[in-house]
């Protein structure tokens, strides 16, 4: 029975990755991503703090 619900909750996971890795490919996410990454990354380089 745990090897069937394992099996199961791969399969999902699977599937998961399979629907994000579709998504992540279309051009207006990409897009998307970079804008936020751009932001998120502007957002820690503020004079006086640290990045470690």
């Amino acid at each position: 029975m745990s090897l069937l619900k394992g099996a199961m909750k791969a399969g999902l996971a699977a599937k998961a990755l399979d629907i994000a890795r579709r998504e992540a490919s279309k051009p207006e996410n990409q897009r998307k991503a970079k804008e936020l990454f751009a932001k998120l990354s502007s957002r820690g380089k503020k004079p006086g703090t640290r990045s470690y």
